[in-house]
């Protein structure tokens, strides 16, 4: 080949080089400004239409400190750069260009949005460490030390936003220490009981808690019959709801909806433990045995702050529930205590077989049916039953919400889960004997049974057969106080109960 022509293909060469290491250059320039740009708060806002997001980082520990610093949008909601950045913001881009084109921001739950179970898919633990690199730093309290240290023993099923939600949006109902104030709410001028309903029959009636404004309807249960569990060819069945058995069932009380805050923060006022001395297990002092001693003040606000009054009452412990019933008892001359599982389920059927109490296949309920997914399905029935998932918008409501079931009961599948008595085992039905009158449960365990779906609960877990335990070490993860409450749960926001009054010779059956 002529040395001409050899200079002309490598100076063409180099040329195609030097234009195309420059087009390189310039592209990787502009992909970083891209990224940057893309990555401001100005821009995030532009696809981000949450009425508070702004408003709410700017009064935020994030935005407004001592150190002048400014975290950014993508500082918590992606994570750091070389650990998935790119990946995680494209899917973030198009996630949020797709809602803002094709979804009606108007619908949004923003509230729900900005619970843990919502906000743990959009916030990054190694972006929190990422800056937070020293967890023990010398202006730590003691208490914050506590939480830390039990943080760093179970990083594995904690994650920062278990404790600090509201750490980058600041939520001036938020609190995040000890409620000395919580139940202390304005007195309203109402009338004040002094005596307990008296009650001489099996007929329904309305307690009055003494030296308090609060009443409640109790629902006088006939007595009789059922077989307790699901058939095998239910819907959705597991294997704890079985053997079915027949089992028989004496007449009781039961009270018409869960117990709400009104009823339960009148036993708080009346026994709460706010400093008194009080043993692990929540009991006054030998000098004051014949007193009960409450609740001491919660870490937090249990009520969420959707609301007290006539909504259940919900984060508390089992221990708590079961003194509530102890001092219920008291005050009022009556024997009050938590439904057995037997009970439960029975007055829940109401004398029905199906897997609800009203007309309904979970099936066609259920979102898992391909079908439902795309054409929908009709649940005007449902829906006037049962506060769920479809319809609470992610937190409890108030009894006026739903029907009763046939033995005026409201809410016995939905709101919130209820603690029974029993002891929690997952083949208990197997040591029953069919004909049994009153079944008690297992003789011990270390759970107790928790019966009832919740304003968090799909269709096919609102079915009268549905069984579930507590969960106590899963249930007290994120409470930061050294002890552990035994009063209150931090992650139980979905579980209350309701109470049952024995029909025996303190009201009226002699």
């Amino acid at each position: 080949m002529p040395k001409r022509l050899t200079k002309f293909l490598q100076k063409r060469i180099l040329l195609v080089l030097f234009f195309g290491f420059t087009f390189g250059v310039l592209a990787l320039i502009g992909f970083n400004k891209s990224v940057e740009y893309t990555s401001t708060n100005e821009f995030c806002g532009s696809c981000h239409i949450h009425p508070h997001v702004h408003e709410s980082w700017k009064l935020s520990t994030h935005y407004d400190n001592r150190h002048g610093i400014h975290i950014k949008c993508v500082d918590c909601h992606l994570p750091p750069k070389g650990e998935g950045y790119l990946i995680e913001k494209i899917k973030t881009g198009v996630r949020d260009v797709y809602g803002l084109w094709f979804k009606d921001h108007e619908s949004f739950n923003w509230e729900a949005k900005s619970t843990f179970e919502q906000a743990q898919h959009h916030t990054y633990k190694a972006s929190c460490v990422n800056c937070h690199v020293n967890l023990f730093p010398l202006t730590l309290s003691p208490k914050g030390q506590d939480a830390h240290l039990y943080y760093t023993q179970n990083e594995e099923d904690l994650r920062c936003i278990n404790c600090h939600l509201h750490v980058g949006h600041y939520d001036p109902n938020a609190i995040h220490d000890s409620n000395i104030d919580f139940g202390k709410g304005e007195k309203k001028n109402l009338e004040l009981y002094l005596e307990a309903t008296q009650v001489k029959s099996h007929e329904s009636f309305t307690e009055k808690i003494p030296n308090s404004t609060v009443s409640f309807e109790m629902i006088a249960i006939p007595g009789g019959s059922f077989k307790i569990g699901s058939p095998a060819d239910e819907a959705f069945r597991k294997e704890n709801e079985g053997p079915q058995k027949e089992v028989k069932i004496s007449p009781f009380f039961m009270s018409e909806v869960e117990v709400t805050w009104d009823e339960f923060l009148a036993f708080y006022a009346q026994t709460g433990a706010e400093g008194r001395s009080t043993d692990t297990e929540g009991s006054r002092l030998e000098d004051e045995v014949d007193a009960i001693t409450g609740p001491t003040p919660p870490y937090g606000q249990p009520d969420q702050n959707w609301g007290l009054g006539k909504r259940p009452a919900i984060t508390m412990s089992y221990n708590a529930a079961e003194t509530y019933c102890r001092w219920l008892s008291q005050v009022t001359g009556k024997t009050y205590r938590l439904p057995t599982e037997a009970e439960w389920e029975y007055a829940c059927r109401a004398g029905t077989e199906t897997p609800y109490f009203f007309e309904g296949d979970p099936k066609d309920y259920s979102k898992e049916r391909f079908w439902n997914k795309i054409f929908g399905v009709d649940t005007t029935n449902i829906n006037s039953y049962v506060v769920y998932e479809a319809n609470s918008m992610a937190k409890t409501q108030t009894p006026d919400a739903v029907r009763a079931n046939p033995f005026g009961l409201k809410n016995m599948l939905g709101n919130v889960a209820e603690f029974c008595q029993d002891w929690y085992a997952a083949d208990a039905y197997k040591n029953l004997s069919d004909g049994v009158q009153d079944p008690q449960g297992p003789a011990s365990g270390t759970e107790y049974v928790v019966r009832g779906g919740s304003f968090k609960s799909s269709p096919a877990e609102l079915r009268s057969a549905v069984r579930d335990y507590t969960k106590s070490e899963a249930w007290l993860k994120t409470d930061p106080q050294m002890p552990k409450s035994i009063w209150w749960y931090s992650d139980a926001n979905m579980v209350g109960f309701r109470v049952v009054c024995e029909f025996d010779d303190k009201t009226g059956n002699q």
